[in-house]
Formats: structure tokens, sequence, C-alpha cells
């Protein structure tokens, strides 16, 4: 680790950027190398740039910054969170952020996250890596789905999901706009989403209940998912029980 940390600043409030760049200045061992007003601008900074530390807001239209943090592609990243919603510390600690500056905070509070983040810089914890494991919140569930595909990011929203496959590391979503791969398990994006209206029906697949249109029976105990764009899913054993307990 360098005597300076590289550092992206994330806030879609411009006095609130302003706010932090000023106290960043009392800090010569941090230097800002991007400033960003929304979710799609960070993702390419921290991409460029690949920054030791990003300070991100996590509440901003288009992409929140949990969905920067699933989008971004480096694990040596430290976090800090800000917010001047404090329901959100539990999930970001739970994310195993390096700390949370709850707007409006002091001098004093940002050093003692800066000194957090040196710790943890120089144990070498790759904190994104952790961080990606819990994109969800707690008792909630994703309302759209972010994938990257190169420079284009792609925001689905989940009332537009048809299907969704496994293909290897990826999974191939599919909905009324078209087809798009992720690189995400399949058991990973299921836990995302609400169990009341997406259904695992097999191993390789899970549907969209709201664009099932039926059940077919091919053989003994052997039932295939015919859904309204005409798509033919097979469903096993498991996943016909599901299908069942959840459509009564």
């Amino acid at each position: 680790m360098t005597d300076q940390l590289t550092a992206v600043v994330v806030d879609d409030e411009k006095l609130a950027r302003q706010y932090m760049l000023e106290m960043l200045a009392a800090f010569p061992d941090i230097r800002v190398v991007a400033e960003c007003a929304d979710g799609f601008a960070a993702v390419k900074a921290v991409n460029e740039h690949r920054p030791q530390l990003l300070f991100l807001d996590i509440q901003m239209p288009r992409l929140d910054g949990f969905e920067v943090l699933e989008l971004v592609e480096t694990d040596n990243l430290c976090v800090v969170f800000v917010t001047a919603f404090d329901q959100y510390a539990v999930r970001a600690f739970d994310s195993h952020a390096v700390d949370y500056l709850l707007k409006p905070f002091s001098k004093e509070r940002l050093g003692a996250a800066i000194e957090k983040v040196k710790r943890h810089a120089g144990s070498g914890l790759p904190a994104i890596h952790e961080l990606r494991k819990v994109v969800r919140k707690d008792a909630e569930y994703l309302t759209r789905v972010v994938v990257k595909d190169g420079p284009t990011i792609q925001v689905i929203p989940c009332a537009d999901i048809v299907c969704i496959t496994a293909e290897d590391d990826y999974v191939n979503i599919r909905s009324t706009e078209g087809s798009v791969l992720k690189h995400q398990s399949l058991a990973g994006l299921e836990e995302s989403l609400d169990p009341d209206k997406f259904v695992r029906i097999h191993r390789c697949s899970m549907v969209n209940i709201e664009r099932l249109d039926r059940i077919e029976l091919l053989a003994r105990d052997k039932y295939v998912a015919v859904l309204q764009d005409g798509t033919e899913l097979r469903i096993s054993r498991s996943g016909h029980q599901r299908l069942k307990e959840l459509l009564g």
C-alpha cells in the first residue's frame, strides 16, 4: 500500500459532493481521482481508475449504491457508505462495508473512517468481494436487475422478466425486451427475487409466475411449463410441487 490512498466520491447531490471534497482536502493521504453524480458514472470511474477507496452514496436514482457494487470489476476496493438515511446502516454493515457515514458528518468522524480504511487496506482483505454477496436488502426483494455488458448497463424491471435459466457461470435472463447474460449463479439470483413471483421449476430454470400460461403433462409425472411467449421449460418433481403450492 502506498502512502496515499486513491479515492472516488459518489453522490447525486452536488452540494454533498462538494462537502465531501472539502472535508477530504484536510487529509493529504487521500487523493480523489474522480467524483460522480450517478451510479452509471460511478461504475465507469471505478473500472477505469481502480481506486483503493470508494465513498458511496446509497440512495441514488437510476442505479443505487448497492447496484453500483454489483457492477464494478475490481476486488481491491474498500467501501465507505455515505447517506442521510440511517435505516441503511444495518444493511451497510451486513454488507461488510469498512464504515458508514451518516450525513452530516464531522471531519473527526471522517478521519475515523479513513483510519479504519487504512487498517482494512493494510490487511489485504478484498472488501468488495464480500459486498457483492449481499447486494439485496434484508427482508426486501429486487424490483429490477442490473446487468453489465461491456460498456453497456441494462436495467431490467423484474415485472418484465419472463424466465431465467442457468448457463455455466451465467444466467440467461429472458425479458419482454429480449435475452441477456448476467455473470451470477441461478441460486444467487433466486435469493434476491420475490418467491411469490419467481419460482424455481428445475435446477436450471426459474419462471415469473405472472408470465406462466399453462402447465402441460407430457408423460407420467413429467411436466412442462408453457410461458406466454411460447417458451417451454421442463419442470422437475420438486418444481411441480412448488408450482402447486404457489398456484393453490
